[in-house]
């Protein structure tokens, strides 16, 4: 079954078009070998995948708005429900935010490239 959503093409890894076809190689964020390994078309219905060059630029500040988004949420739980431990947000943050480098660098890809393509529309039966 073909999911033309572009949240769940954005979450699950999947062509903004088709909703089936895999965006990138490996499934898994944290294969470090394959992790930034994109697939130029997508081998379900043949979308292109890289447009033009240069055209994940824009992805950078997606992912620095995932950055931002994440810090105010970790920060807010400290402050609100771990005050007594407001250190350990500054000694904690910069190895969480390595280990979701991975993670926000593909999740920034698929939100860029989910605002320009258009999901395919249902066909009825």
């Amino acid at each position: 079954m073909a999911h033309t959503n572009r949240l769940y093409s954005v979450l699950f890894n999947k062509c903004p078009r088709c909703g089936e076809g895999d965006f990138f190689i490996s499934k898994s964020a944290y294969s470090l070998r394959n992790f930034d390994k994109m697939n130029k078309q997508c081998p379900k219905c043949g979308e292109n995948l890289v447009p033009e060059p240069g055209f994940y630029q824009g992805a950078l500040y997606m992912s620095y708005a995932f950055y931002v988004a994440f810090m105010v949420v970790y920060f807010l739980i400290f402050v609100n429900y771990f005050e007594e431990y407001l250190d350990y947000f500054l000694i904690s943050i910069i190895p969480v935010l390595i280990l979701l480098t991975p993670y926000f660098y593909r999740l920034a890809r698929r939100s860029w490239l989910a605002l320009f393509i258009k999901p395919a529309e249902k066909k009825a039966a």
